[in-house]
């Protein structure tokens, strides 16, 4: 069961940003491969879609996003989901205690 505490509210100016982002200009394919995709695929697909977003001008506030919402799949502001759980796991909060 999806987590819908993690989406933000239903607010316009959450979305208003995807407007200027420059995947709109391309299909979503670019970004979302297919489940039977072959690595190799993949690996080029990612990299076409980390080029076009390392020259989108939201690209900072997507990827703030994905990572807010836990994004599972596709690129997000430069980052594959691979990717992105691993920024998540070493990231920490400033003026977080750690738990031991």
């Amino acid at each position: 069961m999806p987590n819908l505490s993690l989406l933000p509210g239903p607010a316009h100016r959450h979305w208003a940003w995807q407007a200027d982002a420059l995947c709109q200009e391309v299909g979503s394919e670019q970004f979302y491969g297919p489940w039977h995709e072959r690595r190799k695929e993949r690996e080029q697909r990612d990299a076409q879609a980390k080029r076009l977003c390392s020259a989108c001008p939201v690209r900072e506030v997507c990827l703030r996003h994905a990572l807010r919402t836990q994004e599972p799949y596709g690129v997000w502001g430069g980052l594959t989901a691979r990717e992105r759980r691993k920024l998540r796991a070493g990231y920490r909060p400033a003026g977080a205690e750690e738990e031991w």
